[in-house]
């Protein structure tokens, strides 16, 4: 590292921001050189040790204060920084100290997490929150009922501090006029903080200290080391129950010892995720009447892992609020999947919940957009929540609707085949003994059209005589089970037709697509038909506000509310006259009580029936 250069790129602009931007790339790049796991974090800590100390000193001086920082754990830091590294960590510090101090633990959580060895930072599943959807959520936690004057909050996961010094904020704004000593008594009394990794405990506990510390002078006393926990949360048992759990919980899938998964069975159905863990924890940590505010992924709204905790939470608690974010990949460094925003207030009568999109604008600035409001059907189901204001209405009308696919005599399964597993058989020729090998690929916004021309696709397999389950011979429809954020639709079918399969003998379908087929009783309705349906612009509407990923599931397809049998009689029946694309959406429309079509231009001029 060249600390010159480094000097030089900070003159360039006088911009904090821009400064810090800097910061951040050159202990990336430090960091980065360093190939051996262990040395990495233990650059990175005694990086942030330095980086802090230089923070804390700065504030310090801004306040005439000679307060000494509280001390770093023991056996923390097992590497030396390089001289002209720990310069720029000091140069850093002094640089992050211009910003507000609430902003403090968004920035050096930042480099912290950057610097840190990639396996370690997705065992933690660490990723610190910006200040606009802390003050948010902090917004969104007082609508729902919490009066941050006496209430008591934990954040059981509190990172680098970005939720707590903000809190500890808000707690002081909304406290009356007493004395500094009683603040910081109250302080200490009400707010608690746990976090496993224990440097990053250390990081919360000075800069909570530090966005207090006007009050420390006054008082002549010190916030309390007991309201930083250093400890797993999940494993945590306390009998204290507080008014406010709050948090960006840590994302990723974990697998449990036999005393967790029995703790936490109730919310688990299959793999056990981190965020769902700590969820669950809050419930049992938030008081009768008590409120729980998480940053988390959307994929429990809809995900099956989540069915058994979306259950839980709506015999517990009643959903308030949620916020979906927009512009994620500006957001959170490394993370593209789609997050939202939720507050649950306990014992309350369940009502139609608000529904917002957060635009955030800069560092310290968001726009809320309102979408509307949607009622939660009770169970373990999907919940279908607006993503844009149009589909508010629409998901009312149709939340009492209970007619689903397999109502209809159709399951969706994924392809059979994982086609890396089977690499021998595959065969560029067709030979006798071969079946066409059915990639996403031939699913087109046109309808099927066998193809194999993408990197490493063929187009046949060889089954042997032990892998005939891997064969489907009878028509069905395909959905492509991954989309691209490009693609206009994110339900993309077509029907595989029964005269292709006749001719081939059958056909092997990779597993990168969904099977939408009969369920081998007497259908009333044909799979062209089911087809229509699915490549409704109406039905991906609906689709997408179960789900805001780009993965297409069977068990969401499965999920989502359908027409009658008698209104899809109807649908088939203008099918089998040869009507063309907007009748059909037309009739699909109505059926789901919207008057007005907008065909997207993709699907304009033709598509699947």
């Amino acid at each position: 590292m060249n600390a010159y250069h480094f000097q030089d790129i900070l003159s360039e602009s006088e911009e904090p921001l821009v400064r810090y931007d800097a910061c951040k790339s050159m202990a990336r790049g430090y960091a980065s050189s360093i190939s051996d796991d262990e040395h990495r974090l233990a650059v990175a800590r005694s990086y942030c040790a330095v980086l802090v100390t230089s923070y804390w000193n700065e504030v310090n001086s801004r306040h005439g204060s000679k307060l000494k920082i509280f001390p770093v754990p023991r056996d923390t830091f097992l590497a030396d920084v390089a001289s002209d590294a720990e310069d720029v960590a000091k140069s850093t510090g002094r640089v992050i100290a211009q910003f507000p101090d609430i902003d403090a633990g968004f920035l050096i959580g930042s480099i912290y997490t950057a610097m840190l060895p990639v396996a370690f930072r997705s065992k933690l599943g660490a990723y610190y929150t910006p200040p606009p959807l802390v003050s948010r959520l902090l917004d969104l936690s007082e609508d729902a009922g919490v009066d941050f004057s006496k209430a008591s909050i934990i954040d059981p996961a509190c990172g680098g501090g970005a939720f707590l010094a903000p809190v500890a904020t808000r707690m002081l704004e909304k406290s009356k006029n007493t004395s500094a000593e009683w603040k910081i008594r109250q302080i200490g009394k009400r707010l608690k903080g746990v976090e496993i990794d224990p440097f990053a405990a250390w990081m919360t506990h000075v800069l909570l200290e530090s966005v207090l510390i006007d009050l420390c002078i006054k008082a002549r006393k010190r916030l309390p080391k007991e309201v930083i926990t250093v400890g797993d949360a999940l494993a945590y048992e306390s009998s204290t129950k507080f008014d406010l759990v709050i948090g960006n919980p840590p994302y990723g899938k974990v697998t449990l010892d036999a005393t967790l998964r029995d703790k936490y069975a109730r919310s688990l159905f299959g793999h056990a995720n981190l965020y769902g863990l700590f969820t669950d924890l809050a419930l049992r940590t938030a008081k009768k009447d008590g409120v729980i505010a998480y940053l988390t992924p959307t994929s429990f709204l809809g995900g099956q892992y989540f069915k058994a905790l979306r259950e839980l939470l709506l015999t517990e608690a009643a959903p308030r609020a949620f916020d979906f974010i927009s512009n994620r990949e500006g957001v959170f460094d490394d993370v593209l999947q789609e997050t939202l925003l939720t507050t649950f207030k306990k014992g309350a009568r369940r009502s139609p919940s608000k529904v917002s999109l957060l635009v955030p604008q800069g560092l310290n600035e968001a726009k809320v957009e309102h979408i509307g409001k949607v009622g939660i059907v009770k169970g373990d189901g999907p919940w279908l929540i607006p993503r844009v204001s149009k589909d508010a209405a629409l998901l009312n009308r149709i939340k009492k609707m209970q007619t689903r696919l397999p109502d209809l005599g159709y399951v969706v399964s994924t392809g059979k085949l994982v086609w890396n597993r089977h690499k021998t058989q595959l065969k560029s020729e067709k030979t006798k003994d071969s079946l066409p090998l059915i990639w996403a690929e031939s699913v087109t916004a046109q309808g099927f059209k066998f193809s194999a021309v993408k990197r490493n696709h063929v187009p046949y397999i060889e089954v042997k005589n032990n892998q005939q389950h891997l064969i489907t011979r009878e028509s069905c429809v395909l959905v492509q089970r991954t989309t691209s954020k490009e693609q206009s639709r994110r339900v993309l079918g077509a029907v595989i037709p029964q005269d292709f399969i006749d001719r081939n003998n059958g056909v092997v379908v990779e597993n990168h697509l969904n099977i939408v087929y009969s369920d081998g009783l007497i259908r009333e309705v044909t799979v062209e038909t089911i087809n229509a349906l699915l490549n409704s612009e109406v039905f991906d509407r609906i689709y997408r506000c179960i789900s805001g990923s780009v993965a297409v599931s069977a068990y969401e397809l499965m999920s989502v509310p359908l027409p009658t049998i008698e209104g899809l009689t109807k649908l088939q029946k203008i099918i089998l006259a040869g009507s063309d694309r907007l009748t059909i959406e037309k009739c699909v429309a109505k059926l789901y009580g919207e008057n007005k079509v907008e065909l997207a231009e993709s699907t304009k001029t033709g598509g699947n029936r």
